[in-house]
């Protein structure tokens, strides 16, 4: 069953063909600024091999570097290694707030080249029809197209996108050795005088006389070539993605980062020479990377490394998207974005940033292009500012670690990352007053924005409830299950007088033979309500259908009322059942295909939002469980905070009654422990147990990705004819009228079975 409610990534080569669409890529474009550049100047024998080297040393620094922070960070937030534990909140921002910027910029980077790497090929790409060139609406088609197929999954993504990456690793690796076999083996050579300050006068691309340093052009073509490093980060974010332990994961990741930026690294210093031998950086219709193609390979075969550019560009650009994904389900767990933007589709994916990204991106297109070249500053500077920020955050974890247990090996990675830190942050400053006014800049704006929008969140949501502390108290005895332990009794849990909002739909009479029956098991009073704001009829035509209905449910026992209230709906129904102190509403809802209205999603949303009243909701529609529960399979979520324990008392009152058996469930989501599902399943033990000595047949189950599609899954798995939880459990309640979503409403709205919602108390809101 688990393979049906996880989307987990499994081993290092299916994670590297998922991610590693960006890196990948690098090679793709980096080359061609970077000669023009060189070559413009007359420079090119000299400086190329040094910055080659330099870069090739950055990504080994780099990738070490990395390695420690996979092992610290792995709930999707470690891009940079700014844990908030470690280092405030304020890190967690400025980290947050680059990342989503760089996620953009590799969208957009990769899109861009992926255009003119068609636009080789097909140059009428290039031409203009109502004031837009083709090839910009070809970038906007593909963009949503891309994030379409994002948002299935990550095992979608892998299937669509894999292939791709694997192709350009064998594209790369087919290169290198046809630079070999008709080239030579040459690694590029480092000439010292790269690094002198002797001037050098030539004239620009713009046919401006210029002047400048050997080392000047050799640090600026460093600032340029250094787009390869982008997507790196990309595998510290997807360690999230991936199954098994804490360090199982981290270990995975590493190995596909490894397979990724070694093939890089190996394509830099084996065909990097080859494109400065054999391409002409000056031609604006064919980029060096084709160039180089059509000069290593037969036709076909270049043609074949065409298409295979553009399917990986494509990864690149679902790589990007999949950061987006775990960075948010990151920041909505910490409460630094709305749940909403972090809230998980049916595919168990952070869908909506992914939309927001392509809409960002098409509106880019429009104003600014598609030109790689456009974005690439910006990209680079922003690179390197979560380069050095990682490089200092893992020295700074080393350090400690060293302070605490010295090891030589200790010693030996806290070097190497000092070193990395030092290497990263001067080339934040190469990129810096080479490239501000280029476009680097614009971090000293987006970068500020981007942390009041989080400050903003986090300062009306507050810190995350440590439902890992309160769990442990449970489980050690030293906290009560105080809602466990309360046995249910009086109004609370008799349902002695049950609410029914109706509106004459024939939809919404379906629930009836099922309210009659819960009405007969407890006695209870009907209270049938009908609210004037919900459909427009006389007065006299209301009190007549109530008067029908109020009919057909009444005898045996059951006493029905009805009424009518003007006003909003949903603040009449709550003030409705307070005023008559009902311990039940019971609501319909409409399916998303039925045309006739019934009460409309979102009134029962907001129903449940404002009411303290616990809610049973009914969803009609074909499937006969969704309107005859018999409630013998009962399935209750809970996530082990004292929110969702409100439903225990509702347990026993119901399982009890109807003699059900009962699943308690828990996803295992949310926590950087270790110990997290192992504390988890000893506090269902204890509920199970408890249940037990009332006589209630209970089991409990820890599994799973994704709370509300786990449920989902496992209550259509179970045949669960009743769902119970919480109307909002860890992040799901509203905060100074900010709504952080709730997995209640998700699955409310896509279970066809009725679900039990209890809401939190007035103290606990």
């Amino acid at each position: 069953m688990s393979a049906t409610i996880s989307g987990k990534l499994s081993n290092s080569f299916e994670g590297a063909l998922a991610g590693g669409g960006d890196p990948a890529t690098s090679p793709l474009y980096v080359f061609g600024p970077f000669l023009r550049l060189i070559v413009v100047a007359g420079v090119a024998q000299v400086t190329f091999g040094a910055t080659v080297w330099m870069a090739v040393f950055t990504v080994i620094m780099v990738s070490a570097m990395y390695r420690q922070v996979m092992r610290w960070v792995t709930d999707g937030s470690g891009g940079s290694g700014l844990s908030e534990e470690e280092f405030g909140g304020w890190a967690v921002k400025i980290n947050a707030g680059i990342t989503v910027i760089e996620y953009l910029l590799t969208f957009m980077v990769s899109m861009a080249a992926l255009v003119t790497f068609i636009a080789d090929r097909f140059p009428v790409l290039n031409d203009v029809v109502f004031g837009f060139q083709y090839r910009m609406l070809l970038a906007i088609l593909f963009s949503f197209l891309t994030c379409w197929v994002v948002n299935l999954g990550p095992k979608v993504s892998a299937r669509a996108f894999g292939p791709a990456t694997a192709a350009i690793l064998l594209l790369l690796w087919a290169m290198v050795f046809a630079t070999i076999y008709s080239m030579g083996f040459h690694l590029p050579a480092i000439h010292w005088q790269a690094f002198s300050l002797a001037e050098i006068s030539f004239t620009n691309e713009a046919g401006h006389a210029e002047s400048s340093s050997y080392l000047n052009l050799t640090l600026a073509g460093y600032a340029r070539i250094l787009a390869l490093m982008t997507g790196v980060e990309i595998f510290a974010n997807l360690v999230a993605a991936y199954s098994g332990s804490r360090a199982d994961r981290s270990r995975k990741a590493f190995g596909s980062l490894l397979i990724i930026m070694g093939t890089t690294a190996v394509t830099m210093l084996i065909v990097g020479p080859a494109i400065l031998a054999v391409a002409d950086p000056m031609n604006e219709h064919v980029s060096v990377f084709t160039q180089t193609m059509d000069h290593l390979f037969p036709a076909w075969l270049s043609y074949a490394g065409t298409l295979i550019g553009v399917a990986v560009l494509l990864s690149a650009c679902a790589a990007a998207a999949q950061g987006v994904q775990n960075l948010s389900l990151g920041l909505r767990f910490r409460h630094y974005i709305s749940a909403k933007m972090g809230e998980r589709n049916k595919h168990d994916v952070a869908a909506k940033p992914v939309w927001l990204m392509a809409g960002v991106c098409t509106l880019c297109f429009i104003l600014f292009g598609t030109k790689e070249d456009t974005y690439l500053a910006l990209y680079a500077a922003g690179v390197f500012i979560l380069l050095s920020m990682t490089g200092w955050a893992a020295s700074k974890r080393l350090l400690r670690e060293l302070h605490g247990s010295f090891s030589a090996g200790k010693a030996g990675m806290l070097a190497g990352t000092v070193a990395a830190a030092l290497l990263t942050s001067f080339a934040t400053a190469i990129i810096f007053e080479e490239r501000f006014f280029a476009g680097a800049w614009a971090y000293l704006v987006l970068v500020p924005v981007f942390y009041g929008i989080f400050s903003y969140y986090r300062t009306r949501l507050g810190a995350p409830p440590s439902v890992e502390d309160r769990l442990g108290l449970v489980v050690s005895g030293q906290k009560h299950l105080a809602q466990l332990s309360q046995h249910p009794s009086g109004d609370m849990a008799s349902f002695s007088t049950m609410v029914v909002p109706l509106n004459g739909s024939a939809y919404a009479e379906q629930l009836l033979p099922l309210i009659y029956s819960y009405a007969r098991s407890y006695q209870s009073r009907i209270a049938l309500l009908m609210v004037d704001d919900c459909e427009k009829r006389k007065a006299n035509e209301q009190h007549e259908y109530m008067e029908v209905i109020a009919e057909m449910l009444g005898g045996d026992g059951v006493v029905v009322t009805h009424a009518v209230r003007s006003g909003e709906a949903a603040h009449a129904i709550d003030a409705y059942a307070t005023e008559i102190h009902a311990n039940l509403i019971v609501m319909a809802t409409n399916e998303i295909s039925v045309t006739d209205k019934i009460l409309p999603e979102t009134l029962v949303a907001n129903v449940i939002r404002k009411t303290l009243t616990p809610t049973l909701v009914v969803r009609p529609s074909d499937h006969w469980r969704s309107r005859h529960s018999r409630f013998q399979e009962i399935l209750v979520a809970l996530d082990g905070s004292e929110a969702a324990e409100s439903v225990l008392p509702y347990i026993r009152t119901l399982a009890t009654r109807f003699n059900s058996s009962v699943l308690l469930l828990s996803v295992p989501e949310g926590s950087e422990s270790e110990e997290y599902a192992v504390t988890i399943q000893q506090y269902l033990d204890a509920i199970t147990a408890q249940l037990h000595k009332d006589g209630i047949s209970a089991r409990h189950a820890v599994k799973g990705s994704g709370p509300a599609r786990t449920i989902l899954a496992v209550a259509a798995e179970e045949g669960s004819d009743l769902i119970m939880m919480a109307s909002h459990g860890r992040g799901g309640i509203q905060r100074s009228g900010i709504h952080l979503g709730s997995v209640s409403e998700k699955v409310m709205h896509s279970t066809p079975c009725p679900v039990f919602l209890v809401p939190l108390t007035r103290s606990k809101k």
